[in-house]
């Protein structure tokens, strides 16, 4: 084989956690092939041995089954300062992309405002966080953030920088946070338009220090605007989950949201009931407020998993308002076990490899 057939053939080689291969990273450096060895060069830029070990075992496993190939010589370099940079960022022009150091992307979205979308996505990034993962979550919506509420921020609380000129994100309960809200004082408007929209988004999903993340979740805001294509059609999402209410009046919200996904090829990793019942402080009966299997009758008619049903309980309302999500202020409580459990069916739902803890 030549060097350029070498290359071809190391295509097959995804990068961990990511759709796109070595070869479009910038991984592979050099190819030289004589009739007694096959050289290759990688320089990998994640500090994490563990996904350096899998790119140089795959390396062997494909280039290995070539019939008639030389034996292999490789060898892994780490780049210098400024190609690491480089080499990090490198991706195709067009189409989405991943984020370099993350593993997986995880968008939660719901077709209509209200029906408590933001704290589930919180809650998640809480529960996977709390399973031993090292969780990021982007707060979306850039008119009305409220990750900042959900997770106690102060007001005068702002992102800094690092010496490359990235957003470092505010850790809170184990999830590195990045939101709007960090920007702008609370309640000042924002009047903008889409292409100052993407703008922000870009900003707030590659120049930030994120670091080596199991899941990086990312907060859409309602609908199907132009947030929503902005996400779906840049960022390369490993899936999604759609939040809903249990009314069958909401299946329109939930069948938008689907084909939202689908356009960008995106899984839909589930359906998640949220306000599936309320349970009476007197008597503990179980009260169906908004109806009763709206949101598994949905999964099933578009063929998703069912994720799981979500209580409608002041105390995760008041959490929320408080700044301590429920799987951390009650983690004993029916709610977040609920939310515990809605996490562990999501990692479950990804497709391929598990790359982090349920």
């Amino acid at each position: 084989m030549t060097p350029d057939e070498i290359r071809e053939k190391l295509k097959e080689v995804k990068y961990p956690g990511f759709s796109r291969d070595i070869v479009s990273f910038g991984i592979v450096k050099e190819i030289d092939v004589d009739a007694t060895r096959t050289q290759v060069r990688l320089a990998i830029v994640t500090d994490n041995r563990d996904v350096a070990l899998e790119i140089v075992q795959n390396v062997e496993l494909v280039l290995g089954g070539v019939e008639g190939l030389p034996p292999l010589d490789l060898v892994v370099e780490k780049p210098q300062a400024g190609e690491q940079a480089a080499a990090a960022e490198k991706q195709p022009e067009r189409g989405p992309k991943g984020v370099p150091g993350v593993a997986r992307i995880i968008a939660v979205a719901s077709g209509k405002g209200g029906v408590g979308k933001s704290t589930v996505a919180a809650n998640l990034a809480v529960a996977l966080a709390k399973a031993g993962n090292r969780v990021g979550l982007l707060d979306a919506d850039i008119y009305g953030p409220s990750v900042p509420t959900m997770f106690g921020l102060a007001e005068d609380e702002r992102a800094g920088s690092d010496e490359e000129g990235r957003l470092i994100p505010i850790e809170r309960h184990g999830v590195r946070l990045v939101s709007m809200g960090m920007f702008v004082s609370d309640g000042a408007p924002l009047i903008w338009r889409g292409p100052m929209l993407t703008k922000a988004l870009s900003q707030f999903t590659w120049d930030v220090a994120w670091g080596e993340l199991d899941y990086l979740l990312i907060d859409l805001p309602p609908g199907t605007g132009d947030v929503q294509m902005t996400v779906t059609m840049q960022i390369a999402l490993d899936g999604g989950v759609i939040v809903t209410t249990p009314q069958d009046v909401a299946l329109a919200d939930v069948e938008r949201g689907v084909e939202m996904f689908q356009r960008v090829n995106a899984p839909v990793l589930g359906v998640v009931e949220n306000m599936s019942f309320h349970v009476c402080s007197g008597c503990g009966r179980e009260a169906h407020i908004f109806g009763d299997g709206g949101g598994k009758r949905m999964a099933e008619k578009f063929g998703l998993p069912f994720l799981g049903a979500i209580p409608l309980l002041r105390g995760i309302r008041e959490n929320s308002d408080a700044g301590v999500p429920t799987v951390v202020s009650e983690p004993d409580g029916d709610a977040a076990q609920a939310f515990l459990s809605v996490a562990e069916r999501l990692v479950l739902s990804l497709p391929g490899k598990e790359v982090g803890h349920a």
